[in-house]
């Protein structure tokens, strides 16, 4: 039987501005529209409009709702003030990653929490099994998402908005802020390495909110964007892809989250697998690389301890890799064992039984400049 993908509110949409369509997650998303290259570079040099509305919003409340995330999440909400966001890792027991989270504290007893596309049935799952007396209610349902991204973001939206959204701070957020005559959660966040805004808005609002955002941005070279610039663009970033850098069998330690796991807040799910692994040295690490050849690095690839044959011993493994727009080289990032993943090591990725010479290089591959 052929499931049937589902749709965003702005799908009716996409064929009238170009989209090419495909199935992720199980949902019937734009990959390009005017091409990936032309979006990427839109989103770095002017602004990028993505529809993320796919994504899932889980309400944490109550009095009981702080204790359940200081459960759930690696991160500190304690620490978090109304008007504030953060990003966490969420754990199993053994420390590999149920998800990876941004947490909005819209009220003193009240939280939103994005979860990404494909996990929503069992992150909810998840928070009610562990939600310690707080109220738990899937609000997926309820939200369009849209993500305004690029160095002239702030521009356009202070164009659209009723509001001073040009002064948030990073990962701060405003309600109520009126975009294009409807009424918006707005946050100072993103998923590209650029400055840049995400909105949240009534599903019914958000075909207004899109069209006339780019309206507001069409002097300004605003290009609305799919899902293969919004993962170069956060690769580049080094921001890591659920099911690619983090997984279940992937730990946030293992994926460099370290400063997003707080060990001074009291116990965690997971926290005693993680901090064991910590004693013990971890096994592996993720590492930035850049191919030196021709040749992409391609998710599940192996990596070699130098240019060999592919019969070689792997000491890896490619997680996410891309021909980077902005560098112009094969970049990616890869799970090494312990022992390799020194800055300019020599490696190779087994590209399709081809040995492609490639180094290891810090990251974030690119990093804005202001």
């Amino acid at each position: 039987m052929t499931s049937i993908l589902r749709r965003t509110p702005l799908f009716p949409l996409y064929a009238g501005l170009g989209g090419r369509t495909v199935d992720f997650n199980g949902w019937l998303m734009p990959l390009q529209f005017s091409g990936i290259l032309g979006e990427h570079a839109a989103v770095r040099e002017r602004a990028g409009l993505f529809d993320v509305s796919h994504m899932g919003e889980i309400e944490v409340s109550g009095d009981r709702a702080l204790a359940a995330l200081q459960w759930i999440l690696t991160n500190d909400a304690s620490k978090l003030a109304v008007g504030r966001a953060l990003y966490s890792p969420v754990c199993h027991e053994n420390g590999g990653t149920v998800d990876d989270v941004v947490v909005y504290r819209l009220a003193a007893d009240d939280y939103l929490v994005v979860v990404n596309a494909g996990n929503i049935e069992r992150d909810v799952a998840w928070f009610s099994q562990h939600a310690r007396g707080a109220r738990v209610v899937d609000r997926s349902a309820e939200y369009a998402q849209l993500a305004l991204q690029g160095p002239l973001a702030a521009a356009i939206l202070t164009d659209a908005a009723v509001g001073g959204t040009a002064d948030l701070a990073h990962y701060s957020f405003a309600q109520g802020v009126s975009v294009c005559g409807r009424p918006c959660l707005v946050s100072r966040t993103g998923y590209t390495g650029e400055d840049g805004f995400e909105l949240y808005m009534a599903p019914d609002d958000a075909q207004t909110v899109y069209t006339g955002l780019l309206e507001h941005g069409a002097a300004r070279g605003l290009l609305p964007a799919g899902l293969g610039a919004r993962d170069t663009l956060r690769l580049e970033a080094r921001l890591p892809l659920y099911g690619h850098e983090l997984a279940d069998d992937i730990t946030p330690l293992e994926a460099g989250l370290q400063s997003f796991v707080k060990w001074d807040k009291g116990d965690f799910c997971g926290r005693a697998a993680l901090r064991e692994q910590l004693d013990h040295g971890l096994a592996r690490r993720l590492r930035g690389l850049a191919v030196l050849e021709r040749g992409i690095p391609r998710a599940g690839y192996a990596i070699l301890a130098a240019q060999q044959d592919s019969a070689g011993p792997p000491i890896g493994f490619v997680t996410s890799g891309t021909m980077s727009p902005t560098l112009g080289v094969g970049i990616g990032l890869a799970l090494l064992e312990d022992g390799h993943g020194t800055p300019d090591e020599r490696v190779a990725v087994d590209v399709r039984g081809r040995a492609v010479a490639a180094k290891i290089v810090k990251t974030p591959f690119y990093r804005r400049t202001t």
